[in-house]
């Protein structure tokens, strides 16, 4: 590539000198900024997510095989839009664990696109067996038919004639059990294989059941906790209710809203948190730090006596730091005397809405 450009600069310098007068010194400078050019262009290599990759050949196969798009469009419609979530998640910047699994999921659907439409033409295979064996039992009972004819016919003419057309028809009735035989072994193996796919594809529904199962519950626990999901985690904001004015001590409604974090976390026991606490701009710095931090070990002691193991758990105070309102009006000094309970991310987190 690079000597191919050194030599258009070359002829394109060449060019320039002869129709323009150019001293030799400065076309060789043009065509040394114009090779430096080609190579930066060259150098230029994209981002790539292999897992990202490998799940749109894999679409792309589906989406060229005629089988898939005729007999499961709606499963691969499912594929392309689970693919242009990974791909959404990519161009968004979400970490490689993110894009990765979502790419899983997206293979996961082309799979299921795949299997659906092998269990669809293993079903018009087994129909076409039967509807086969039937045309053969018929065949059969003609040939039959035909045959005691002939022996008929054949015993009015000569008893020897008689025996010899009874081995032949014996002979091909024989045969004509062998393939019976052979098709209905056909059928059997096609009946097998389409089990085979029904059980694979009941298993990977159950899979992403169970996925879909968990996070909408993960979703209702967090409508309940007026939680929200930010780039630190999923956050759950408690105002300065819960706490008389000036103290620390968890007051009654307080108790119940401990309850309800101790349950989450029950329910998702492989979460850690951060417990964060706040306050306005009213008194000094150093009574606004103490009555943060406080708060905030006030919150993670009721969490622990709830059952939260304290490894769980990490308090910390940042007084009138990281205010949410306006420390001007009453109900801005009221949003900024808070506490905030962070938990950690997980990679499931990204589906959640």
């Amino acid at each position: 590539m690079n000597k191919t450009l050194n030599m258009k600069s070359a002829t394109s310098a060449s060019n320039t000198r002869r129709q323009h007068g150019f001293p030799r010194h400065a076309i060789s400078l043009l065509v040394a900024l114009g090779a430096l050019g080609a190579l930066g262009a060259c150098s230029t290599v994209p981002d790539r997510n292999v897992a990202l990759d490998q799940a749109q050949s894999r679409y792309s196969a589906a989406q060229a095989q005629t089988q898939v798009a005729t007999l499961a469009p709606e499963e691969l419609k499912r594929a392309s839009e689970a693919l242009r979530v990974a791909e959404q998640a990519k161009a968004n910047g979400e970490s490689m664990a993110t894009v990765d699994h979502l790419a899983y999921l997206a293979s996961q659907r082309v799979g299921i696109a795949q299997d659906t439409a092998a269990s669809r033409a293993a079903e018009a295979v087994t129909a076409g067996a039967a509807a086969e064996r039937d045309r053969m039992r018929l065949a059969l009972r003609t040939q039959e038919v035909d045959a005691a004819q002939r022996q008929l016919a054949s015993a009015q003419q000569t008893n020897a004639n008689t025996s010899q057309q009874l081995a032949s028809a014996q002979q091909a009735n024989a045969s004509t059990n062998q393939q019976l035989a052979a098709t209905q072994m056909a059928a059997a193996s096609a009946s097998q294989q389409l089990a085979n796919a029904q059980q694979s594809n009941a298993i990977q529904q159950a899979q992403l059941a169970r996925r879909d199962a968990q996070l909408g519950e993960l979703q209702s626990q967090m409508r309940e906790l007026n939680a929200r999901k930010t780039d630190r985690g999923i956050v759950v904001t408690l105002g300065d209710v819960l706490f008389a004015t000036g103290q620390s001590t968890l007051q009654g409604t307080g108790v119940r809203t401990m309850s309800k974090l101790a349950d989450f976390f029950k329910r998702y026991p492989q979460r850690t948190a951060t417990i964060e606490g706040y306050t306005d701009s009213v008194g000094s710095d150093a009574s606004n730090q103490s009555l943060s931090e406080r708060r905030a070990q006030a919150v993670m002691a009721a969490l622990v006596n709830q059952g939260v193991p304290s490894a769980k758990l990490h308090s910390e105070g940042f007084g009138e730091a990281r205010p949410v309102g306006s420390n001007d009006s009453a109900d801005g000094r009221r949003m900024n005397r808070r506490v905030e309970v962070v938990f950690s991310s997980e990679a499931g987190d990204a589906m959640l809405k």
